[in-house]
Formats: structure tokens, C-alpha cells, sequence
């Protein structure tokens, strides 16, 4: 595994949890990799998530399939990231992440490996874009989004 990254996988897709018997796991890259599920258990990223107002996340691109990185801000409440793609569902990230939903988010020098779910629902995105509001200020939200229709969820 890359230093700096966790990730873990559980049986039946589920999350792993501290102790629990992991399972196989293969090589990818020269990488250890968990093909059913990742999730984030790094106590030192979750304090620099506190501590930063932007990550980077690292998708992969659904034609060229190459790593393609880009900051972005995020919405950090409990056990939950929130991402919205500042195009909404016409922005490249988010539909490389429709197409494979694994990517890497970091920062502070932290990398981990998590999987995203978009988020569709109207509601549920409106819920979203507000928390987005409150972190970064409603006028800092209008002037760099074009388009409200799309987040992303990834469990941590």
C-alpha cells in the first residue's frame, strides 16, 4: 500500500470496521487494493479535513482512462464527505465518477481511496448545496457554480 493511503474492504460490500478480518486482497500497480469497497479509517486525515477549506480528489477518466486530478470543495458533517461539482452534471469530474465511482481524495499529505455515490435527488442535492452555503458563503457559491443539479455522498 502507498504511503499515506488506507483503504479496507469488508465482505458483501459492506464497511470494514478496526479488527475485522479483511479478506484477500490484490495487487494493483504495485498497490494493495480493495476492489468491494474502501472506506476512510485514517484518524490523521479526518483532523486535516478540520483544518482545510479544499482537497483534491483523483478520478479516473472514463475515455482515457488516465488519473486525472482537480481541487474542490467539500461539506464535512459526521461520517460523511459532501462534494458538488461546479457544473453540476456536465462537469467532467462527475461524470468520470458516474463511470467509476473509486477515486482518491487528499489532503495535508493524506491520500486515501474511497468510493463515491451521486446523489440525484433534488432535495437531497438542495440539502446539500445549503450546507455547501454555510461553509463557503452564499455569494462565494453563486460566483464560482453554474449548476445546482448533482452531489456526491462517500461515507467516512
Amino acid at each position: 500500500m502507498v504511503e499515506g493511503e488506507t483503504s479496507y474492504e469488508a465482505d458483501a460490500g459492506q464497511p470494514a470496521s478496526r479488527g475485522q478480518d479483511l479478506g484477500s486482497k490484490e495487487i494493483r500497480g504495485g498497490r494493495e487494493w480493495n476492489s468491494t469497497r474502501s472506506i476512510m479509517t485514517d484518524p490523521e486525515f479526518q483532523k486535516k479535513l478540520a483544518l482545510v477549506r479544499e482537497m483534491e480528489i483523483t478520478v479516473t477518466g472514463r475515455k482515457s482512462r488516465r488519473s486525472i486530478s482537480t481541487p474542490v470543495w467539500f461539506v464535512h458533517e459526521g461520517q460523511k464527505l459532501y462534494l458538488v461539482p461546479v457544473k453540476g452534471t456536465e462537469s467532467n469530474w462527475y461524470k468520470n465518477v458516474l463511470a467509476e465511482p473509486t477515486m482518491q481524495i487528499s489532503t495535508g499529505g493524506r491520500k486515501v481511496t474511497v468510493k463515491a455515490n451521486p446523489i440525484s435527488d433534488p432535495w437531497k442535492v438542495a440539502e446539500v448545496v445549503e450546507k455547501l452555503r454555510s461553509k463557503y458563503g452564499a455569494g462565494e457559491v453563486k460566483r464560482y457554480y453554474s449548476k445546482l443539479d448533482a452531489a456526491l455522498e462517500i461515507g467516512i
